[in-house]
């Protein structure tokens, strides 16, 4: 996945929004903005010449049980450290790219839970 795939598929989803912040990251959240700072659901954006883009992702118990020791997964740096279920994927070796897809939908789905229930609402995100 290059980052401009990884940026039109964030882009894509509801109600998200993008800045590029912690070392020139492309960060994106849903529910930003009117004076809410949003979730962040997706991080990316660390990439070596050769190397695949490295993506962060928020997931579910279960899914970070199986991807923190799958090869081109790892537990995320600095948010799995403080008990957060967030894996890094920096290759596509266990991971492709529609899965990837797959799991950035899903760890919006994740974030956007964590809004209030009126947020959701003002957001049109009742259907999650």
């Amino acid at each position: 996945m290059t980052l401009d795939d990884y940026n039109t598929h964030c882009a894509a989803l509801p109600a998200t929004s993008h800045v590029i912040q912690w070392g020139d990251a492309h960060v994106w959240k849903v529910g930003a903005g009117e004076g809410q700072t949003g979730k962040v659901f997706a991080v990316a954006g660390w990439q070596d010449e050769g190397e695949a883009l490295a993506v962060t992702f928020k997931c579910s118990d279960i899914v970070y049980e199986v991807l923190r020791e799958a090869p081109g997964c790892r537990p995320a740096p600095y948010l799995a450290s403080r008990g957060m279920s967030w894996i890094q994927r920096t290759s596509d070796a266990s991971v492709s790219d529609d899965e990837l897809k797959s799991h950035l939908a899903e760890s919006w789905r994740l974030a956007a839970l964590n809004l209030t229930r009126k947020r959701r609402a003002a957001l049109g995100l009742t259907d999650l």
